[in-house]
């Protein structure tokens, strides 16, 4: 638009961004998409998962670091020096937030803790933490991980179908949604800020994020009593919601009203079925969801999909074929959408947040190691002599130290 701001939504935003893997770098990735200045700071042997591949791009970079750490800039640093500490201070003078995802306990040892040194020093930081469990509690201070979460929190007991038994989901939703619900209290905090001129504490575990997530399966249990059960892909809440063949692509139909079921039925020439008295009704058609669903496979089987799908959704029957990523990928709409970006040889995800006065942009390729230590430090008001004799100290780190 022609009256567009640059600049982003956050545009004069400083983040300190001391997290790895996933979480904390896909919300530090929302906020520097946004305008954020992002400077990940990562510790001598660097983010891991730039070692998480094949693939690497030609900087040796995985395509999993890739994916999350574009607009950002980054700093070698270590922390375990007090030197390296020193100068994070220094740096979180300058800084709104600060976000990091070490075990429970390491900032406070390192002293560096919140509540003692941190919210007395600087009283608008916003310092956000993410853990697996949290601090304290059963499981507090004990490590977390996606897959082993999603086992936890009862995700891999709804997944899957007989034959495949609990199953784990093929993205790691547990940590892309603590990312999200990271990016969206961290948000919450400055916007808080505005009113109070105070920053707060953040604490944000991939435990929470996961029992958050369980909808319906909580609800339903917590109403019913009883015990969800592998879902396959069926809803258990809704019919016909599933996938199905077609004579040439599988689809998949979620059809949440009676008008959807009708209208299905009256695109498959067989209106007389959405009278029946015992598919008339949601609560009617998942009694009898195995007969519905034999009838419906019957007569989708002689059906384009693709060309189904599209009169489906003209009609308002919410109904899409089932793609793979390369489909996704070259899909007309993922362009349209500007869903998929490039930045010289960087290609990525678009932006789904799209604001009509500040958009967001990608504005920097995902950093090498160490890339911005310098001028992040020069900006910083460090010296030339300052500098090199950090880096000369092994606090400033260059290079990655396997």
């Amino acid at each position: 638009m022609a009256d567009a701001v640059t600049g982003g939504a956050l545009a004069g935003v400083r983040v300190l961004d001391l997290t790895r893997v996933l979480g904390g770098p896909y919300c530090t990735q929302i906020l520097g998409d946004h305008g954020a200045e992002v400077i990940k700071v990562e510790p001598p042997q660097g983010d891991e998962t730039r070692d998480w591949g094949p693939p690497f791009n030609d900087a040796g970079d995985a395509s999993y670091y890739v994916g999350v750490n574009r607009n950002k800039r980054s700093l070698g640093l270590d922390l375990r020096q007090p030197a390296g500490r020193d100068l994070l201070l220094r740096l979180l003078g300058d800084a709104d937030v600060l976000i990091e995802n070490y075990k429970p306990g390491t900032m406070e040892a390192w002293g560096l803790g919140y509540h003692d040194v941190l919210a007395p020093r600087l009283p608008g930081l916003v310092h956000c933490r993410i853990t697996g469990f949290g601090a304290d509690g059963p499981l507090g201070g004990l490590p977390g991980y996606d897959a082993v979460i999603q086992a936890m929190t009862g995700m891999f007991s709804v997944n899957g179908m007989a034959a495949s038994g609990p199953t784990r989901i093929g993205i790691p939703l547990v940590d892309l949604g603590t990312g999200l619900y990271a990016a969206i209290a961290i948000l919450m905090a400055l916007l808080e800020r505005s009113r109070s001129g105070r920053g707060q504490f953040i604490d944000v575990t991939l435990h929470d994020a996961g029992i958050a997530m369980m909808h319906p399966h909580l609800p339903n249990y917590l109403m019913s009593g009883r015990l969800p059960g592998l879902t396959g892909n069926a809803h258990p809440n809704i019919c016909p919601y599933d996938k199905f063949p077609t004579r040439t692509v599988p689809i998949f139909l979620a059809v949440g009203n009676d008008r959807a079921f009708q209208r299905l039925c009256a695109e498959l020439d067989a209106p007389a079925l959405a009278t029946e008295l015992r598919f008339a009704s949601n609560a009617e058609r998942l009694r009898h969801r195995p007969e519905l669903t034999e009838q419906l496979t019957t007569l989708l089987l002689d059906h384009d999909g693709e060309a189904l799908c599209q009169r489906l959704l003209a009609s308002g029957v919410p109904a899409g074929p089932v793609r793979d990523v390369a489909e996704l990928w070259s899909a007309p709409h993922t362009a349209h959408r500007e869903m998929a970006v490039a930045l010289g040889d960087y290609q990525g995800v678009g932006l789904p947040i799209k604001l009509s006065r500040t958009p967001g942009s990608v504005r920097r390729p995902p950093p090498a190691f160490g890339a911005d230590g310098h001028a992040v430090l020069t900006e910083a008001g460090l010296s030339e002599t300052e500098i090199d004799a950090l880096q000369s100290a092994g606090v400033l780190v260059v290079r990655r130290r396997r």
